[in-house]
């Protein structure tokens, strides 16, 4: 877990902030949480402020290929030296510490008119996938949905580290690659969905999930990527599609702290994951989003790769559709990983109208 914790220097990109990440990489990547209540955070858009101009559709998505580098500290530099302006235009220093470890403060920032089932509402970036496993066909595909304010925010990396292992990762300004998808060299893949513990199946003294996200990247096979989601005791749950694309094999697997993890391989028929716990058995929000998502997905056809660029695209439900335009939600991108093809494909605008925008081969 040394290169998640290393990789705080991301965020030190200018001298003045030299000697506060000085203090921060204390020998440490675990965050001892206080239960903080404060009257003034009324809702969650208090922690996203609208983050400069916004076009909504059409972004250019920027690539940075950076590497071989020395080590991680030297990567997360080099990555925060290059975004340095988009970084610093959508956060304080401070607030960037924040976004790498929202999940796990924020449910303890609450008021007393906020309720259990908010939780999902605060944290504010649900996403969906589609997932099979068969004769004709092996993919995975995902909807990427963020606030509305990070909208032309995000960046891919296309790193090679110190041990030869290269990656290539979604990323949000300011935060460590990945809490979205990304592959690398050794036929790994994933992709995220967040899911809503309850308060009390939170730890204050866990590990933050940004921090296990970036630790996929490294892994050298989909058992070396499953053990190290279960051995580290995470602060908040989180859903992962595992993708080998050398054994055509996808496993979501689903976290709560205090080490409970359940896997579930997925085979022929196709599975649709939200933003809630479908087979490990926590205590969790009802999100009315996520449960709306899983009820139409499961209502629409699923017999074609076509068949799930439709459902991802689809806008049926007015309040609550899988393809996602606003006013507090936006889906920035869809991602399709066919392991057939061996390609990951990222998609902008609806997947219905759109073909993709960049493809990248998982050779």
């Amino acid at each position: 877990m040394g290169e998640a914790r290393d990789l705080l220097c991301l965020f030190v990109f200018t001298r003045q902030n030299l000697n506060l990440w000085k203090f921060m990489k204390i020998r440490s990547y675990h965050l001892k949480l206080p239960k903080l209540h404060s009257p003034h955070n009324t809702t969650q858009n208090r922690f996203f402020k609208r983050m400069g101009s916004m076009n909504m559709e059409g972004n250019n998505l920027e690539i940075f290929e950076v590497g071989p580098c020395e080590n991680s500290y030297q990567l997360g530099f080099l990555i925060g030296q290059r975004f340095s302006k988009l970084i610093t235009s959508s956060s304080s220093t401070f607030k960037i510490l924040l976004l790498n470890f929202r999940k796990e403060i924020l449910p303890f920032i609450r008021n007393e008119e906020t309720q259990p089932e908010d939780y999902n509402n605060i944290n504010n970036d649900d996403c969906s996938d589609i997932l099979v496993v068969n004769d004709s066909m092996a993919i995975a595909a995902h909807n990427e949905d963020a606030n509305v304010a990070l909208v032309g925010h995000t960046y891919l990396i296309k790193a090679t580290l110190f041990d030869g292992t290269t990656f290539t990762a979604y990323t949000y300004a300011g935060e460590l690659p990945s809490c979205a998808f990304g592959f690398n060299n050794h036929g790994v893949a994933f992709t995220l969905n967040s899911v809503p513990p309850t308060e009390e199946e939170i730890v204050a003294g866990g590990i933050g999930r940004n921090f296990i996200s970036r630790d996929l990247l490294g892994s050298k096979s989909i058992d070396d990527a499953l053990t190290r989601i279960s051995s580290l005791e995470a602060s908040v749950g989180h859903s992962y599609n595992l993708i080998d694309t050398r054994t055509r094999k996808i496993l979501n697997v689903e976290t709560a702290s205090r080490y409970r993890v359940s896997v579930l391989e997925v085979g022929e028929t196709p599975f649709f994951h939200a933003n809630m716990y479908l087979h490990l058995h926590v205590n969790q929000a009802h999100d009315k989003n996520s449960l709306s998502r899983q009820k139409r997905a499961a209502s629409l056809p699923k017999g074609s790769k076509s068949d799930y660029l439709e459902l991802l695209g689809d806008m049926h439900d007015k309040k609550y559709p899988i393809y996602m335009t606003g006013p507090l939600l936006h889906t920035l991108c869809t991602a399709v990983i066919d392991m057939d093809e061996r390609t990951l494909s990222i998609i902008q605008g609806n997947p219905k109208k759109n073909g993709p925008s960049y493809v990248f081969s998982m050779s």
